[in-house]
C-alpha cells in the first residue's frame, strides 16, 4: 500500500509518497480500506518540528478516517462496514495511507447522510467539541456560551453541538465568515477584525476557546462568577490556571481522546439533521503537500479532506 511519510521535519515539501507493508490487525483491531483523510493544524506542527507528540521522523502523520473494513479481529465490525473515527490519538495511527489498522473501539459505523469526505472531516473535531462543551463543561439548556473561532474546524462544529444542547450561541468570526457560522446557528457573531468581544459579551457561562494566543487571557471578565474556561490549545499554561482560579473561575484543557459513546453521539446529531460537517476543499492523496500548505496558512472554514 503507499503511505505518506516523511524523513525530517520540515515544511510542505518534506511529506513524500511511498510504497509501505499493509498492516495487520491485532486482537480487537479491524483493518480499514481509507477512502477518505482528514486533516488538522496539529498535523502541520508535528510536521514542522513544532510540537514533539510522536517523536522524530520518520512517522505517518493522521488520525481522522473514514473507509471500509477489509479484516476484522472482532465481532463488533464485520467486512463491509463503512466505518469512520480518530483511533489511537494521541498515539500515531498512521492514518495517512491506503490502509490503517485500528482498535474497533475508535471506530463507529459511517452514518448514510454523511459522504466518507465528511465522515473524515468529524473526528477530531467533532470529539474536541463534543468533550470540552459536553464532558468538561456540561453545557445545558439556556448556558451562554462563547467560541472563539467559530468559523474553524473545531468551532463550526461547537456551535452546532452547542445549540443542540439547548444553549444561546456567541461566537467571534471575521466578517467573511458571518453568514456561515449564523447558518450554522449562531446566535450572536463578533467580527474580531473590527470589535472587542471582551467589551462586547458579558455573564458567559462557558467559553470554548479554539484559538489560542491572548483570547483565553482576555476572557477572563466576560465570565460570571464561577464560568468555566475550556480551551483546546492552552491548556498547559500554569499562570493563567492560577489567574483564572484566583477570580474563582474553572479552567480545563480538552485533551481529547477516542471515545465510542461521544462519537455515537455524535452520528445521532448527523441523523437528526442537527449537526454537519463543513469541508472547504478536498485534495487527492497524492496533492498532500498542497493541502498541507493550506494547513500552514489558516484562517481555514471548516476542513481540508485527502481523498483516495
Amino acid at each position: 500500500m503507499r503511505v505518506i511519510t516523511q524523513q525530517e521535519f520540515g515544511g510542505p515539501e518534506v511529506l513524500t509518497i511511498v510504497d509501505a507493508p499493509t498492516p495487520r490487525p491485532l486482537p480487537t483491531e479491524v483493518l480499514v480500506r481509507v477512502e477518505a483523510i482528514g486533516l488538522n493544524p496539529l498535523e502541520a506542527r508535528l510536521r514542522a518540528g513544532e510540537f514533539p507528540l510522536i517523536g522524530e521522523p520518520p512517522f505517518i502523520l493522521g488520525w481522522d478516517v473514514s473507509g471500509v473494513v477489509e479484516e476484522a479481529n472482532t465481532g463488533r465490525l464485520r467486512p463491509g462496514d463503512e466505518v469512520f473515527g480518530m483511533p489511537l490519538f494521541p498515539r500515531a495511527a498512521n492514518a495517512y495511507a491506503e490502509a490503517v489498522a485500528a482498535p474497533a473501539l475508535h471506530l463507529a459505523r459511517k452514518p448514510a447522510a454523511l459522504s466518507h469526505v465528511e465522515a473524515a472531516a468529524l473526528p477530531v473535531v467533532g470529539l474536541t467539541a463534543w468533550q470540552g462543551l459536553v464532558d468538561l463543561a456540561d453545557v445545558t439548556e439556556g448556558d451562554r456560551v462563547l467560541v472563539h473561532g467559530g468559523g474553524g474546524g473545531v468551532g463550526h462544529v461547537a456551535i452546532q453541538i452547542a445549540k443542540a444542547l439547548g444553549a444561546y450561541v456567541i461566537t467571534t468570526a471575521g466578517v467573511g465568515k458571518r453568514q456561515f457560522v449564523e447558518e450554522l446557528g449562531a446566535d450572536e457573531v463578533i467580527d474580531y477584525t473590527t470589535a472587542d468581544f471582551a467589551e462586547t459579551v458579558r455573564d458567559i457561562d462557558v467559553v470554548l476557546d479554539t484559538i489560542g494566543g491572548d483570547s483565553v487571557e482576555r476572557s477572563l471578565g466576560v465570565l460570571r462568577p464561577g464560568g468555566h474556561l475550556v480551551t483546546a490549545v492552552a491548556d498547559e499554561d500554569t499562570r493563567l490556571i492560577a489567574r483564572y482560579e484566583a477570580a474563582g473561575l474553572r479552567f480545563s484543557g480538552i485533551a481529547v481522546g477516542p471515545d465510542p459513546v461521544g462519537l455515537r453521539r455524535l452520528v445521532e446529531l448527523v441523523e437528526q439533521g442537527r449537526l454537519r460537517v463543513h469541508v472547504q476543499e478536498t485534495f487527492p492523496f497524492e496533492r498532500v503537500a498542497d493541502a498541507h500548505r493550506l494547513l500552514d496558512a489558516g484562517h481555514l472554514r471548516g476542513k481540508l479532506v485527502l481523498t483516495l
